[in-house]
Order: C-alpha cells, then structure tokens, then sequence
C-alpha cells in the first residue's frame, strides 16, 4: 500500500540513498523552498511540498547518469504514492528522461527553483557574509550572466521555470532569496 510520506520519513529516505552533504543539504534546501513557496500559495499543504523537495534528487548521487529514471524505481520500491513520485521527477523534465512534464504549480516551482537555488547558494558563499540575509537581486543577476560561474546551474532551465511559472526572471530569483533568507533564518 503506497503512502505519502512525512517531512520526517522522506528526510530518512533521502539519507537512506544519499550520504554526501552537498546532496543532503541540497535536499534540505529545496524542501525548505519550495515550504516557503506552498506557505504563500497552498498553506495546506505545506508537507507535501516539503516531502517532494526532499526527494526530488534521491536517486542523484548513486545513479547520476540514471538521475529521474531510478528516482521512480526507488520511489516506487518504498511504496511511495505516485501524486509524490511524479511530482518529484518531474522537475527532471526535457534534462533527463523524467517522463513527467510539470503541470502543476508545485512542479514548475520546483522546476523553477532546483537550479536556481544551487546558483543563489554559490553567489552567496562568494560574500564575505556567507549568508542570504544581504542578499540582493543584482549581484545574483550578474552572476546568472556569466555562464562560467556555477556553470552546472542550468540557466536555460531557471528561464523556463519562470516562463511554465508566467513569472519574470527577477520575480523568481527574488522570491527564491526571500525563501531561502527564512530557511537560513530558521
């Protein structure tokens, strides 16, 4: 019987296939983004949210040339419901071979924000603060501009997450950082 897990079940979940920081505290980091987003936009469902972000890379680490295809393998052996699976892999979508194309708002957020908060992560440990409390828009956007820096981060996909989004890219790389500043700030 398949079931929806909690913040807590997904976080074990996620160390359970993962055991690099980098991977956990990316993990950690689009769950509390895409919290903050749900908080805003779907205050109900807050955990739901939190749970696709945690799991959304859980095959990553183990299975990078395999990354959104195992992801549904791993998911499913855990007995994950699928309205979770799809949800998580989707954000894969047109990078790898995730059969899922966002369709709901949560999935294009997720879209949106995977890349885009590994690009604010590297902009803000280039400051002498470290942190995204003195965060401002400019200095991401002269970052996204040069293509070398964090080169990994996919502007093309950041771009479209806004489009799928009907957002400006300023709107999103802001509302990112004031997602991400409540995380740090927790």
């Amino acid at each position: 019987m398949s079931y929806i897990p909690s913040v807590e079940q997904a976080r074990e979940l996620l160390g359970k296939y993962n055991k690099e920081p980098f991977h956990l505290q990316h993990g950690e980091t689009v769950s509390a983004v895409l919290g903050w987003f749900a908080q805003k936009y779907e205050p109900d469902n807050v955990d739901f949210w939190r749970v696709v972000g945690l799991l959304h890379d859980i095959d990553f680490e183990l299975y990078p040339q395999q990354h959104c295809i195992k992801g549904i393998e791993l998911l499913r052996e855990e007995d994950v419901d699928e309205s979770v699976i799809r949800a998580a892999i989707s954000h894969g979508y047109g990078m790898t071979e995730s059969p899922y194309e966002p369709q709901q708002f949560m999935e294009k957020i997720l879209y949106a924000v995977d890349e885009l908060t590994g690009l604010i992560w590297a902009v803000t440990l280039m400051r002498p603060s470290k942190s995204t409390t003195d965060l401002e828009l400019k200095s991401v956007k002269k970052k996204f501009k040069d293509k070398s820096f964090a080169a990994g981060c996919s502007r093309d996909t950041i771009r479209q997450g806004a489009e799928m989004l009907g957002w400006e890219l300023d709107e999103l790389i802001t509302e990112t950082i004031y997602a991400m500043r409540a995380y740090e700030g927790a």
